[in-house]
């Protein structure tokens, strides 16, 4: 039997939290994604205080980036809102920061708090990528643009967090896999 929704604003978070289907869960998976993105920058704001540069570049990005995953997260039950030119604008984005290095192979996720609130991150998008698939097997429509803009944020999560190693003089930890 559905519950009832309480008529008391104060005691409904969400309009959606009571549904069973995939797309609530894909919501509430990218609303953790944006709130993961926005820790990721408080740690930034206060292991870059002395790069204020950096910082700089980096906070209105972010927060552009937490744009994004709002648009991703409304984008299965609601109007599209992720266009081209956002994919075009994270695509330049991640390209700019792999341009201070990459990494070849596979890494242990290891760094400064900052850097694993964006491990994390990382994390997080490629949760919302699974979440994506059990929509579509669902039946509901999945526009490409929202596979392509999870994966991305996927890599340029990762891509930061290289960088941001790197600026912070922390090596990278390779990973040897016995399994592949």
């Amino acid at each position: 039997m559905p519950r009832r929704l309480s008529k008391d604003k104060r005691e409904l978070c969400y309009p959606f939290i009571f549904e069973t289907g995939p797309s609530t869960d894909f919501e509430v998976q990218t609303d953790e994604l944006c709130s993961s993105v926005g820790y990721a920058l408080s740690l930034l704001e206060q292991e870059l205080a002395e790069q204020p540069a950096l910082l700089a570049e980096l906070k209105p990005e972010l927060h552009q980036v937490q744009a994004l995953v709002y648009h991703l997260n409304g984008s299965v039950r609601g109007r599209m809102a992720v266009e081209e030119a956002d994919l075009d604008w994270l695509k330049a984005r991640y390209d700019h920061h792999n341009g201070f290095g990459a990494v070849t192979g596979f890494v242990l996720p290891t760094g400064s708090p900052a850097v694993m609130a964006l491990h994390l991150c990382r994390s997080g998008a490629k949760k919302s990528i699974r979440q994506l698939v059990r929509c579509e097997e669902a039946g509901l429509t999945v526009d490409d643009r929202l596979l392509r803009l999870a994966n991305l944020l996927t890599n340029y999560f990762f891509c930061l967090t290289v960088r941001l190693k790197q600026h912070l003089k922390l090596e990278e930890i390779p990973f040897v896999s016995k399994s592949y």
